[in-house]
């Protein structure tokens, strides 16, 4: 086993490395609250956290990047085996070094990784990923390392300063990717609500409040993602719906204005004939 303990501005970055020919349990803990990110090396040891009477375990952890926040009440088990060997980097800073972290450092960790800042418990786990294969070049590059003294303290804060901006450059794309997927959802839902109630629909404020999205931020995706601005598709479902109703003589023209929303024959007339071409009443 080797661990190295490397200071860096206000971060400690430690290095371990370890091969077994038996199973062996190492275990390790901080003795201050800390917010830190692990990096997993070629090894793909089993990770163990366990604090009070809580245990989260890793199996998998090759090429993991995770992060999280821990006190000294949380210990850390790696169980190293002959086929599972521990290369792991952590590099963390203590909470009360925040703000003076150096280029904005402090700022980052307080807006991407919140839940760790502010932590409800003696553990808590941020975001985690499989590093990209430009991390996992760095973590190579760093347990490959043959420099030492002042030049050792170069290589490590370049290649730190890399693997950091990797990771949060990544938690940016995944977080973005997941807040699409989370903003297409709700603007389905507005569809799906839409088309449910034709007849009667809630207002832009009501469809804001009952998806979670405010109004600005709804009106303009809604047009991104299908063409038209949400009363323009609901429109455009009213008449497609009323035209299959009339085509299909499931309800009189009449019928089908009232059963889509149309209080006024003449404005469901003008509105039908924009749309198609023709008046409803010219429906064979």
């Amino acid at each position: 086993m080797t661990r190295d303990f490397i200071h860096i501005n206000d971060f400690i970055i430690l290095v371990e490395e370890a091969q077994a020919t038996t199973q062996e349990v190492d275990a390790c803990h901080f003795e201050e609250p800390l917010i830190a990110v692990a990096f997993y090396g070629s090894g793909n040891v089993d990770l163990a956290v366990k604090y009070g009477q809580k245990n989260k375990e890793f199996k998998h952890t090759k090429g993991l990047a995770l992060s999280f926040y821990a006190d000294d009440q949380v210990t850390f088990e790696h169980t190293i085996s002959p086929h599972k060997n521990l290369e792991c980097i952590v590099v963390a800073t203590a909470l009360r070094n925040l703000d003076q972290l150096p280029h904005q450092e402090g700022e980052i960790f307080k807006d991407v990784l919140q839940e760790l800042v502010h932590p409800k418990d003696h553990y808590v786990e941020g975001p985690s990923f499989f590093m990209t294969p430009d991390m996992q070049r760095i973590v190579d590059n760093i347990f490959a390392n043959q420099y030492e003294g002042k030049t050792k303290m170069m290589f490590f804060r370049s290649q730190i300063t890399a693997l950091l901006s990797h990771f949060f450059g990544q938690l940016a794309l995944l977080q973005e990717t997941s807040s699409r997927s989370n903003h297409c959802d709700k603007l389905n839902q507005v569809k799906d609500i839409l088309i449910g109630d034709l007849e009667n629909p809630p207002s832009l404020t009501e469809l804001s409040k009952q998806i979670g999205l405010n109004t600005t931020k709804l009106k303009k995706e809604f047009k991104a993602v299908f063409g038209v601005p949400v009363f323009k598709y609901l429109q455009n479902e009213r008449l497609s719906t009323a035209h299959s109703l009339i085509s299909e003589q499931k309800a009189t023209v009449q019928e089908a204005a009232w059963q889509v929303g149309y209080d006024s024959l003449s404005s469901f007339s003008n509105a039908f004939a924009k749309k198609f071409g023709y008046r409803p009443s010219q429906i064979k």
